[in-house]
């Protein structure tokens, strides 16, 4: 009886068909829909609850339209293949067919879906494993593109493996190609891949992070920005960026001035006069040093600062005044606050900060032109005149040049 229908239906079955196909592909995508909409939402509450980061991940890799591809994908397979459920109590089956196809379209399109399938695996499955494995610090890993990159390649090559296993093409003489022409490639990218395993280690020595402010032996520094598979990049504070080979960054000496830890003890170098009471000087650089922990952003107040004398100056006791920053870049606010604040406390104790005074005399031989004695005086000093300094002074004579008479020559 369906057989003589679609004999002198035809068009009318087509339609049908169609409808069939239609409504089996919106059911599908509405589902997923509602899965995203709703239950991955619930489920992202639950996990939300657990220590562990994974399934966190794992629904967000899912959301994004990724289940939805997925429902489609499955409504296109039932729609071809047909959906037949079961009615026990009328002992009969009712038979949802969308499109027919031939047995051999069929098989081409399946591969199709397939295919489609395992990219979008691929790619969620690449992007769960980056966030699981930097899920613990991922302001730390943000940057670490050549593990990015590392873990995209060898899950994209698994995918590509398993779809050419799909599509029957034999893989072990891909392998054997892919291993052949490693060895050449190998061979004319020498430095390349030095730069490669050199970026490698750098990262699973921890010794070097993106974000930390580093000082390379030949002196340029700044802050590492990206670690890639050739290059290490690191922004200097005048927004300059260096590009340094990852072979050379294993080779040099380098300052990485957050390991052990950010903070870092800030060193103000000072000179007080030789009849400075210096218990009132130490006692006052503390307080002033104090003050400066505890108001200016990137202060450590919990660390108490202190005083060093260590020398006796030409003309000043000298010592260094130890503040405690939250990170390198935090010593530049410091010190600039410090030094204007101990200046005027200094002014107000009336604590004397020397230095010295050059006087420089210079005499010129005399001539026909000029005075027979000339002296240039030249004097530096300070809007305090009445400080007692040394006094250092210089003498520069000039003596005319003694010209003998040469004898003729015959």
């Amino acid at each position: 009886m369906i057989e003589a229908f679609e004999a002198t239906h035809p068009f009318q079955l087509l339609v049908q068909r169609l409808l069939t196909t239609a409504a089996i592909l919106i059911t599908a995508l509405l589902v997923g829909v509602l899965v995203e909409r709703i239950v991955l939402r619930w489920l992202n509450r639950l996990t939300r609850r657990t220590s562990w980061g994974g399934d966190d991940r794992l629904l967000q890799v899912l959301q994004g339209g990724v289940t939805t591809l997925w429902f489609g994908l499955l409504g296109v397979y039932l729609a071809v293949r047909g959906i037949e459920l079961p009615i026990p109590y009328l002992n009969t089956t009712w038979t949802f067919q969308g499109i027919v196809l031939s047995s051999r379209h069929a098989d081409y399109l399946f591969k199709v879906l397939l295919t489609i399938l395992v990219i979008s695996l691929t790619i969620a499955a690449s992007r769960f494993v980056v966030g699981v494995a930097f899920a613990r610090d991922a302001s730390e890993h943000a940057a670490l593109s050549i593990f990015h990159n590392i873990i995209r390649i060898v899950t994209y090559l698994i995918g590509f493996l398993i779809i050419l296993g799909l599509f029957n093409i034999e893989i072990t003489p891909f392998l054997a190609a892919v291993g052949v022409s490693s060895l050449a490639v190998s061979l004319a990218l020498q430095e390349t891949l030095s730069n490669l395993f050199s970026g490698i280690q750098i990262i699973l020595s921890r010794n070097i992070k993106p974000g930390d402010y580093v000082r390379l032996g030949s002196g340029e520094e700044g802050f590492v920005i990206d670690i890639n598979w050739r290059t290490t990049t690191i922004q200097q504070l005048a927004n300059n960026m260096v590009i340094v080979p990852n072979s050379m960054l294993t080779t040099a000496i380098v300052t990485n001035y957050n390991e052990p830890q950010k903070e870092m003890g800030i060193l103000v170098q000072i000179g007080v006069g030789y009849e400075s009471d210096l218990e009132h000087v130490e006692r006052v650089t503390v307080e002033v040093a104090r003050e400066v922990l505890q108001e200016v952003e990137g202060g450590v107040p919990e660390i108490e600062p202190f005083i060093r004398y260590h020398t006796f100056g030409e003309y000043s006791i000298n010592f260094a005044t130890i503040l405690r920053g939250k990170e390198f870049v935090s010593q530049f606010l410091l010190k600039h606050e410090f030094v204007k604040r101990l200046h005027r406390r200094y002014q107000q104790e009336g604590i004397v900060i020397p230095f010295p005074i050059r006087t420089i005399h210079t005499a010129h031989a005399a001539s026909s032109a000029g005075p027979t004695n000339h002296q240039l005086e030249y004097q530096v000093a300070s809007d305090c005149p009445n400080q007692k300094r040394p006094l250092e002074t210089s003498h520069t004579s000039a003596e005319p040049a003694q010209v003998e008479p040469k004898e003729p020559q015959s």
